[in-house]
């Protein structure tokens, strides 16, 4: 995997093939600067903004839905998180493609829908590509960009980290949003990863 450093040591770029060992140091330290403000179209044809989840601890994770890639493994991550905190009823789970422009509501309700996403709890956003991919670079500090050597279900680098945002809209942490299978304790090292993510979430939420 292709490691980039935008303004934090966390923007680890991946591309949806396969993925080489990760040689960057990445951290999940507490974090604190604010999302800001956006305004996206939901899966349903709503538009969602940060106003609508002031108020709710949120887990971010950025995807799109014709990755062939580390997409469906870091989907299925926020699908195992969503339901590991399903007694958490301030929390919630925003997915953001970054292939808006394939990635209409209607591609991103089927999508939805292939990993049993409870509308009320985990929102799929799309919109303008230069709105998506400013806001995950520019307020999550994440990397994601158009490959040049482009190929089908291979089109983006992008993040596959998963980022926590406390009530107010403030990032607090980030942590790996896929197993690294090239790491002998792989296995070991994610299990921990998610632990502490949903410690952090419940620590935010009880806030």
């Amino acid at each position: 995997m292709r490691t980039t450093l935008l303004l934090l040591p966390l923007a680890v770029l991946a591309g949806c093939g396969p993925r080489p060992a990760q040689t960057t140091k990445t951290t999940n330290a507490d974090l604190n600067f604010p999302v800001g403000s956006f305004s996206l179209t939901e899966r349903s044809g709503k538009t969602v903004t940060e106003k609508d989840l002031a108020g709710k601890v949120w887990v971010a994770s950025f995807v799109f839905t014709r990755c062939l890639g580390p997409c469906p493994a870091v989907t299925g991550t926020v699908k195992e998180l969503a339901a590991d905190l399903k007694d958490v009823p301030d929390v919630r789970f925003v997915t953001f493609t970054v292939d808006p422009s394939r990635d209409n509501p209607g591609e991103l309700q089927k999508y939805a829908a292939k990993y049993g996403a409870d509308p009320d709890r985990w929102l799929f956003l799309t919109g303008p590509e230069a709105e998506v991919h400013a806001l995950m670079k520019d307020r999550f500090k994440l990397a994601v960009g158009r490959k040049e050597d482009a190929k089908e279900g291979d089109e983006y680098d992008h993040s596959t980290r998963l980022t926590v945002v406390d009530k107010k809209g403030v990032i607090r942490a980030t942590f790996e949003g896929m197993r690294n299978e090239l790491r002998p304790d792989g296995k070991e090292a994610f299990v921990d990863n998610l632990a502490r993510l949903k410690e952090t979430v419940r620590r935010l939420a009880a806030e």
